[in-house]
């Protein structure tokens, strides 16, 4: 790894200073990846001041020349923060503490000229681009999510950041629902270097299960995908900003994105007979599926419809029959009943939503017999997760991991109302988990078979998948206003594919 130095005489947005310049070449840069960049540091005329420091790649947007003058544009933490001091330069990008990032030019004038300048300006965005930082990104953005500010939110807080990156963006509103999929499954994706959703959590699974339906899926699978959150849950983008304890807001999303840093992400294939739909989210059913699904009628309210209907459905609480079929992760056979005989559970399809044998097939597992085990109803609710969080102000599941080949259920089979408001209280720290109502299991894959609500046996339930309702039993919300993916009654399955997706994510 080689190391850059270079100090010189400057003037920082109008103040004398000297200031050196710290340029690195991280290891296997010429393969897009890897090191801090460097940073840059200077002190004020007078030796008062504290030094101060930015890092290239937790505080630089980008950098351009003008004249004698080099602007440094940044996304930093506010006060003193904003260019730290040597003291805090170690802990660059280790998160906010719950302070918000901002904008900030620093102009730096150079005492020798506009050659310097060029000089520096070149050394930057040398270093800049050796960080493997994406060039080019196709944009999708949901006119129509949570409260419908998703172009707005696009172009006051998303696209200025991104010109102040130097990154070249080719922006696309979704006109529909299933539009973000019919994109993905065709886009020339060698002309970009990643896929951006401005939205809810909805776009992403249309964006996934998109690009999952071509025929490149294995090499498509590979782009990056970043989530910015404009919509109602936005439980992508919350637990990818807090596993790096940064502050959830659109700005970070967004700097997360132009940062370049990615990491995998598991995807659930979701089987029933020949149909098949994957989630990268989460799968419920009982009192979570019908607040969230029956709570869009007051979907004005934004977020907080989803606090307003959880009281409407705890006062007129349900149970529903059915049971559950998994294979739990080590660590948690001692839970269930040992099932003595299943059925094939290799996963395969002939038929995936609107595309063919071309696509992507699910993940080639088999499970033993032994390995399965059971749990009965009634039930109040079942969650399967994939991430932490469901929604932004939800922990649904504490223990997930982004690419750990599980998937995290919280169930509960019966809570006395006043128990269950107090448990349902606590999801904002995903403590609820330690609730004695609440079975919390890791599996790799688990079968549900849904039955009828105990109160009203003519009446079924509703299984909602990342937010969209996938089956509808009779006598449910929305249950005859069109057609579902699958149907409610028979058995569907999840399995996890483990670390099948890239996002963009912070350091």
């Amino acid at each position: 790894m080689g190391d850059h130095r270079a100090t010189a005489k400057v003037r920082v947005n109008g103040a004398p200073a000297e200031a050196t310049l710290f340029c690195t070449d991280p290891p296997g840069a010429a393969n897009g990846g890897g090191g801090d960049g460097g940073e840059l540091r200077w002190r004020c005329a007078g030796g008062a001041a504290a030094e101060r420091v930015l890092s290239l790649d937790a505080d630089v947007l980008g950098v351009e020349a003008r004249g004698k003058e080099v602007v440094v544009k940044a996304f930093v933490l506010p006060a003193d923060a904003a260019a730290r001091s040597v003291s805090c330069a170690a802990g660059a990008g280790k998160g906010g503490g719950g302070r918000r990032r901002r904008r900030r030019d620093y102009v730096f004038e150079m005492a020798a000229g506009e050659d310097a300048a060029a000089a520096w300006c070149d050394r930057m965005r040398g270093s800049l681009d050796s960080l493997g930082r994406p060039k080019r990104l196709f944009i999708l953005v949901n006119p129509f999510g949570g409260k419908k500010c998703g172009k707005k939110i696009y172009e006051a807080e998303i696209k200025p950041l991104f010109e102040a990156a130097g990154v070249n963006v080719t922006m696309q509103e979704t006109r529909y629902q299933g539009h973000a999929r019919e994109v993905a499954s065709s886009l020339d994706l060698a002309r970009y270097d990643g896929i951006v959703c401005v939205s809810g959590d909805g776009v992403l699974v249309e964006v996934v299960n998109g690009i999952l339906q071509r025929m490149d899926w294995e090499e498509a699978m590979k782009i990056p995908i970043g989530v910015v959150p404009a919509g109602t849950g936005n439980g992508m983008a919350k637990s990818l900003l807090h596993s790096a304890s940064e502050t959830y807001s659109v700005p970070n999303a967004v700097f997360a994105i132009i940062r370049g840093h990615s990491q995998s992400l598991d995807v659930c294939t979701i089987v029933q007979g020949r149909k098949k739909f994957f989630s990268v989210l989460n799968m419920t059913w009982g009192l979570v599926a019908d607040i969230d699904i029956e709570s869009e009628k007051y979907r004005w309210m934004g977020s907080a419809r989803f606090d307003f209907y959880a009281l409407v459905r705890i006062m007129n609480l349900r149970k529903y029959y059915g049971s559950i079929q998994y294979v739990p992760a080590p660590g948690y056979e001692a839970y269930g009943d040992v099932v003595k005989q299943v059925e094939n559970c290799t996963v395969e399809c002939q038929e995936q939503i609107g595309k063919s044998l071309c696509s992507y097939q699910g993940p080639s597992v088999e499970f033993q017999g032994s390995e399965w085990r059971s749990l009965d109803g009634p039930f109040v609710s079942i969650w399967i997760n994939n991430v932490q969080w469901a929604a932004e102000s939800i922990m649904a599941a504490p223990g997930a991991k982004f690419s750990d080949g599980y998937m995290d259920a919280v169930i509960v089979r019966d809570c006395p109302k006043a128990d269950l408001l107090a448990l349902l209280m606590k999801m904002g720290d995903g403590s609820h988990v330690k609730s004695p109502y609440v079975t919390y299991l890791k599996v790799r894959c688990l079968r549900l078979s849904p039955g009828q609500l105990v109160e009203n046996p003519k009446r079924g339930g509703i299984i909602d998948v990342d937010g969209e309702a996938i089956a509808r039993g009779e006598g449910t919300y929305g249950k005859n206003q069109k057609q579902d993916v699958m149907g409610y009654g028979p058995s569907i399955q999840m399995t996890v594919h483990r670390a099948l997706a890239t996002m963009y994510c912070p350091k």
